[in-house]
């Protein structure tokens, strides 16, 4: 891991931010995050990388001892901010990867309490995400083969002098906004996604979702195969023993799952039944503004505001560490006033906070289409 991205002056000074507002929209995932393995599916700490090559597509992530990978359960952040930027573009809004909000706005929206243990979680999954290091040769250029990110790039919060969070802001990577943005490489999701409680069944369902579809005879996976393509540390027989148990409780929302067998082969075919989603296609109209050189609610809480000029930021633009792998687990602070408010290789078709809503703290309202 010799190349690493340094960041002297804040990534937000070059940004126009999209500030969230609330509203209604159905949750959105990015195609290469659900058939990749991208993430950890345990909940503990997981350093040991992720080496995945198939069909000529290499991922490869990396966690530091620290914080440990980011999760399958830490995506939901990310599952939140493509629901936030489709929807608004859907509207006629700009969007921008640099993204301000309130936690309580994200917690609601992925079914999390918000207490103040579920605030002090989405910070840990925040450092997570920051701190882990993804290299992936998917969609690179023709002169690009490899490119290396980190799934937030610098996050900050701001809470009031008794220490009451208020507003959070993050700067998404542009590999992962540009995958947003291209609706062809977005998929709408069942919401009730964000009650499976297992690593494993969330994993399964996305590639569920991705490779089953709405197709009539579904999809069938070699065991074998879906263990390689998990990531999962676990060995095969017993990742063959918690897709079985999967398989008889039948929890995955829109699917069924049935275990076949050829020869001495084991196999899991998915099927679809009773979706509730619907299908996004088509392009979104412009790629925005960027302007830069468990579990369980019904609606991902969605954006109706537009990026500003000029910038906005309330707080000060104040380097982060110099490698992006280092993430303060406590971010930057300030005080405020107290106030009231892959379709690879074998894988083959076989045949702290206050319970309400605080108001938002960005001091300006939504509008302006563009």
């Amino acid at each position: 891991m010799s190349s690493r991205r340094l960041i002297t002056v804040s990534e937000r000074s070059k940004l126009d931010p999209f500030i969230v507002a609330t509203g209604d929209a159905s949750p959105r995932d990015q195609r290469d995050l659900m058939e990749r393995p991208f993430f950890s599916l345990a909940k503990a700490r997981r350093t040991a990388p992720i080496l995945y090559e198939a069909a000529g597509v290499r991922v490869e992530v990396y966690a530091v001892p620290e914080h440990g990978m980011a999760t399958i359960w830490d995506a939901d952040v990310l599952i939140w901010a493509a629901s936030q930027i489709v929807e608004a573009e859907n509207l006629g809004f700009k969007t921008s990867r640099f993204l301000r909000f309130t936690p309580y706005q994200l917690l609601t929206a992925i079914g999390r309490q918000t207490g103040a243990r579920d605030y002090k979680l989405l910070k840990g999954a925040l450092a997570r995400l920051q701190s882990t290091v993804i290299r992936t040769t998917i969609r690179g250029g023709e002169h690009w083969r490899r490119h290396q990110f980190s799934w937030i790039n610098e996050w900050e919060e701001c809470t009031t002098r008794d220490g009451r969070v208020e507003g959070m802001e993050f700067v998404l990577p542009d590999w992962f906004y540009r995958g947003v943005i291209d609706r062809s490489l977005v998929l709408a999701i069942d919401p009730a996604y964000f009650r499976l409680t297992g690593g494993i069944e969330r994993w399964l369902y996305r590639v569920a979702r991705k490779h089953a579809g709405r197709q009539p005879k579904g999809w069938l996976f070699e065991i074998a195969h879906l263990h390689e393509k998990s990531g999962s540390l676990v060995r095969v027989s017993d990742f063959a023993l918690q897709i079985r148990r999967i398989a008889a409780r039948q929890p995955l929302p829109g699917y069924r799952l049935r275990i076949e067998w050829q020869g001495r082969r084991e196999l899991l075919r998915i099927l679809p039944a009773h979706l509730s989603t619907v299908p996004v296609d088509g392009a979104v109209e412009t790629l925005g503004t960027s302007h830069a050189n468990g579990i369980g609610t019904p609606h991902a809480v969605l954006s109706g505001l537009r990026t500003h000029e000029p910038q906005l930021t309330l707080w000060p633009e104040t380097a982060i560490p110099g490698l992006n792998l280092e993430s303060n687990s406590e971010s930057n602070s300030c005080s405020w006033p107290a106030r009231s408010a892959d379709n690879g290789g074998t894988a083959a078709q076989i045949s702290e906070p206050s319970a309400r809503q605080p108001s938002l703290p960005f001091g300006r309202k939504p509008g302006g289409k563009r």
